[in-house]
């Protein structure tokens, strides 16, 4: 049993293999073997990230009522623990409305391509050696390239509905990622130049002794401050802004489609955790505990930190959303990635 926490790389060897060789005693081809194989990781992987949001839609209205001097959920189950069961029950016995102006088929697909978009980024996140569904090579540019195919899909939702609001929401959206997508990259070229791969295994690995949370300070706190950004998080939610758009791209959604959007948004936070966790802190590295258990360590604290600062500071302006990435982040960015390839270099 312990080897399963402790040596995930030969535990997976071994079921791999054993299922392989088995595959081909009973004369069923190697492709078709290997999507044997991916069935049950997909279903483990699916099932990881609805328990993990389950469970952070708890965390956050925990957090929250504590920072705001309140309780919080208590009612349903211990502590309240039930209470995402009881969100789940509710919205799925709630009615999905589609007015005659919408645009059926890009109401209907949105919410669940935006949930896909966000599932597909852990294909290559490695949470202990040899627990990586993917280990691609160009891995990092996988991921932005993912991630950044949400924001499409918030688009789409927000025009698709045939309303001005959910409109402007899904603009705000595009907007926000185009600009903070640029210094996001820059800063994380600078940790793939120190590993020299852009493979997010050899990432990890290479921070054996030293993360790059201390090789790369800089880069850390923009990439936490630019993902905020990116995961639609306050104080950068301006994609919703119920204040001012009623719910943004959202408004027009119920029942499950809502439900998908959701968990998308906490799909999205999750992911984040788990990038900045593998770029920054070290990945599953760390003494004693098993790998797994450093990995979610790490993550849940990066979560923390951000459900802290969005029950703790307002919403910014947009206008003084897109100033603060042009004329702030954006600079200090580049000049964190030259400083770092002049080190490189010398």
């Amino acid at each position: 049993m312990w080897e399963f926490f402790y040596a995930p790389d030969r535990w997976a060897a071994g079921v791999y293999q054993g299922i392989a060789e088995w595959g081909l005693s009973v004369g069923i081809p190697l492709p078709l073997t290997q999507l044997l194989v991916m069935i049950p990781v997909a279903i483990a992987l699916v099932a990881f990230v609805f328990l993990n949001v389950m469970f952070l839609t708890w965390m956050e209205r925990k957090v929250a009522g504590r920072i705001q001097i309140r309780y919080g959920p208590t009612r349903t189950g211990p502590a309240g623990l039930l209470q995402p069961v009881a969100d789940a029950i509710k919205v799925m016995s709630k009615q999905a409305l589609a007015l005659p102006t919408m645009d059926k088929l890009v109401f209907f697909l949105s919410p669940m391509m935006m949930f896909t978009m966000a599932l597909m980024v852990y294909l290559v996140i490695p949470f202990a050696p040899g627990w990586v569904v993917s280990r691609m090579d160009n891995g990092l540019l996988y991921l932005f390239a993912v991630s950044g195919l949400g924001s499409f899909f918030v688009l789409v939702a927000g025009w698709g509905v045939n309303n001005k609001w959910s409109l402007m929401g899904g603009m705000r959206a595009v907007s926000q990622t185009i600009a903070y997508e640029v210094p996001l990259i820059i800063s994380a070229i600078g940790v793939a130049l120190l590993a020299g791969s852009l493979s997010l295994v050899d990432i990890v690995e290479s921070q054996a002794g030293l993360w790059n949370v201390v090789r790369q300070p800089l880069a850390f706190l923009l990439f936490v401050t630019v993902a905020a950004a990116e995961i639609n998080r306050a104080p950068f939610d301006l994609e919703e802004a119920e204040q001012e758009l009623v719910g943004g791209y959202m408004t027009e959604y119920s029942g499950m489609r809502f439900a998908l959007f959701y968990l998308g948004e906490y799909t999205h936070l999750l992911g984040a955790g788990a990038v900045i966790t593998t770029l920054f802190l070290g990945g599953w590295q760390g003494p004693l505990l098993p790998p797994v258990i450093w990995f979610l360590v790490k993550t849940y604290a990066v979560i923390f930190f951000y459900m802290w600062v969005r029950w703790t500071y307002p919403r910014i302006r947009m206008d003084h959303l897109m100033q603060f990435n042009w004329k702030f982040i954006l600079p200090l960015a580049l000049i964190n990635l030259g400083v770092t390839s002049l080190i490189m270099v010398l």
